[in-house]
């Protein structure tokens, strides 16, 4: 008998037939005698309708009374998942945030999980009754509901599996696995049976949209076994198989690349002839952050003339706000121009292997060079190589490198 954490993301409970269906796959676990806890998202597009209502009625609304807003969706699909369940003979009972209580910091909105007693549950479970808890929400310090920003749910799944000490935390999701790559742009990519967490909270990072990437950070951190898994796709009334997000050591023959990555949403700044002088950086990127700016490539080129250019990325969502921080910094940074592209996109290349493989990178570089693919910023970790590319040739760097890495199905 395992101890099981089943979390069901938005497309899974979008209507009455997929809550009854997730409600079936939920009572052949317990027939066969796991301990269940279950954790869902709100039905689909319900959250994108309760955030237009707040915005609609004030652009610049509480973010208390926002959080008591969007927390609702989940609390609806958490009972009427509870009612499908006793439809069919299993006990249920819905539970929300507070009532566990999962604790939060006091930032709506965003709150960042602070702890959870797990006990409760874990009675209710040895009792054989199933908690169907609401996600992405959890109590702040003033006792007010808190939200844990979008994708939160799969955060509240982890945390929750961590807290009862589950034997594994199944996602459900619209999509059967963790492939390569996406299989949109190349159908012969290949579902991965296991990948690190590192190289999970690496692709997550730089765009692959599989998991959220605080819940991969969270799962690595408590060793929380994930494993992702679709709610439509049944073989013979059992799961298909998924993809394991585990430990390194689980794994007993790494990749040296295990996927490749992209994101579109991509921004380039370039600050041009900012005097070369102790501090400068600081003056350009302190402001950014406190705007709640994140940056990520940073490459700085010197001149002979005593100036430097400052090339960044950040989310294209951001653009228009970073420009207009460093505007209005511009005297003080004592930078001639700005200039940005958003037609840029980030390809990324994933894999433990990179860290006892030499040559990684130089098979990148060779590979976009042969397709005439210009590569205007670079940057690396122990075991990612990122690049930023026009736009226009994302699908043909992601076809090119999962080719070179021998990637293809």
């Amino acid at each position: 008998m395992s101890r099981i954490v089943m979390k069901f993301g938005g497309t899974s409970v979008a209507d009455l037939d997929r809550i009854r269906n997730v409600a079936r796959r939920v009572k052949r676990e317990v027939d066969a005698g796991h301990e269940v806890a279950v954790v869902v998202s709100a039905m689909a597009g319900t959250t994108n309708q309760l955030v237009a209502w707040c915005q609609q009625l004030s652009p610049m609304h509480d973010a208390r009374e926002y959080d008591s807003v969007v927390a609702t969706g989940e609390l609806v699909t958490a009972g009427l998942m509870a009612i499908a369940l006793q439809d069919i003979g299993v006990d249920a009972r819905s539970w929300q945030g507070w009532q566990i209580p999962l604790r939060t910091d006091g930032a709506h909105g965003k709150a960042r999980i602070d702890g959870i007693d797990g006990a409760l549950l874990i009675a209710r479970m040895q009792m054989g009754q199933i908690p169907v808890v609401a996600g992405f929400q959890g109590i702040g310090p003033d006792n007010r509901v808190t939200t844990l920003g979008r994708g939160g749910s799969d955060t509240s799944a982890v945390a929750i599996a961590a807290a009862i000490k589950a034997d594994r935390c199944d996602i459900y999701t619209d999509v059967d696995g963790i492939y390569t790559t996406d299989p949109r742009i190349v159908p012969r990519a290949r579902k991965l049976p296991r990948i690190a967490y590192e190289e999970m909270l690496e692709l997550a990072s730089v765009g692959a949209k599989v998991l959220q990437t605080r819940s991969v950070e969270l799962a690595m951190k408590e060793r929380v076994r994930v494993q992702v898994l679709s709610s439509f796709a049944d073989a013979d009334g059992g799961d298909l198989p998924g993809s394991l997000v585990v430990d390194e050591d689980e794994i007993v023959e790494k990749e040296i690349v295990a996927g490749i990555a992209y994101s579109r949403d991509e921004a380039k700044v370039t600050v041009k002839r900012v005097p070369d002088r102790p501090g400068i950086a600081a003056h350009i990127f302190g402001p950014l952050s406190e705007a709640g700016i994140n940056v990520d490539m940073i490459v700085q080129n010197i001149s002979d003339d005593a100036t430097t250019d400052m090339t960044f990325t950040l989310s294209r969502t951001d653009l228009a706000r970073a420009q207009a921080v460093l505007e209005a910094q511009k005297a003080e940074i004592g930078f001639t121009t700005l200039i940005s592209d958003s037609a840029v996109a980030k390809i990324s290349v994933v894999g433990v292997g990179m860290r006892s493989h030499a040559g990684v990178a130089a098979t990148m570089f060779k590979t976009l060079a042969d397709k005439a693919i210009n590569i205007q910023v670079i940057s690396t970790s122990e075991i990612k190589v990122s690049v930023l590319i026009a736009s226009d040739y994302t699908e043909l760097a992601v076809r090119a490198l999962h080719t070179a890495y021998g990637l293809d199905a």
